[in-house]
């Protein structure tokens, strides 16, 4: 009874204004979690497949390697919950490698075809074209009018450190950077938004998409 007690109050919290940051093994959580604190909403760092699926806003981190990532995804059933949210409409935030797995398929280390994604988005995510990988560092990011994540900091440098990314336009709204090649640095569609970068270590500019974000759920 208790439990059951628990968890009802467990789903009244998760509608109001949590954030999940969901951990299924690859990611900067902690210091994703600290960042996301910041909105003012409640944070928790979770594999929980209920709180996941009914949290105001899911967070989907990522470092490492595609096929990896997408190995620990399918463990907790994050790429179950992810289609889900966005079938539900609720809001979801992929981070670099997270934004990664959104697509259809991934070249990083595949020998044998591409990498199966989560397939939310068309497309395949490819390794850059330039003279020096990792892409790591500070890039200025281009949006297209209408942003909602990057108000306020349109035109601002973020924080990257990535060898592959998408190369074409997802969603209603993108923003590009450029590194050897142009490439997608983050997409809006609908309830679904993505970064190549890390908001969560973009100092000011990242602390503030963070909070535009935020404002939507």
């Amino acid at each position: 009874m208790v439990a059951s007690l628990e968890f009802l109050q467990l789903r009244v919290r998760c509608r109001s204004s949590l954030i999940a940051i969901l951990d299924y093994g690859s990611g900067n959580l902690r210091s994703a979690e600290r960042a996301f604190a910041t909105s003012g909403h409640e944070v928790v760092v979770t594999a929980d497949r209920k709180i996941a699926l009914e949290a105001s806003g899911l967070v989907i981190p990522g470092v490492g390697a595609f096929a990896a990532c997408m190995s620990g995804l399918k463990s907790v059933g994050g790429d179950e919950i992810a289609r889900e949210r966005v079938a539900l409409g609720r809001p979801t935030l992929g981070i670099c490698i997270g934004m990664q797995i959104l697509f259809e398929s991934g070249l990083e280390h595949a020998e044998n075809g591409a990498h199966q994604g989560v397939g939310i988005w068309a497309g395949m995510v490819k390794k850059l074209s330039a003279p020096i990988l990792p892409h790591m560092g500070w890039n200025t990011v281009s949006t297209t009018p209408g942003s909602t994540i990057f108000a306020g900091v349109e035109n601002e440098s973020f924080y990257f450190v990535h060898s592959y990314a998408a190369t074409a336009p997802v969603g209603q709204y993108q923003a590009w950077s450029e590194y050897g090649e142009p490439f997608l640095a983050a997409a809006e569609d609908g309830a679904l938004t993505a970064t190549q970068f890390h908001p969560e270590k973009s100092g000011n500019a990242g602390l503030k998409l963070i909070s535009n974000w935020s404002k939507s759920l």
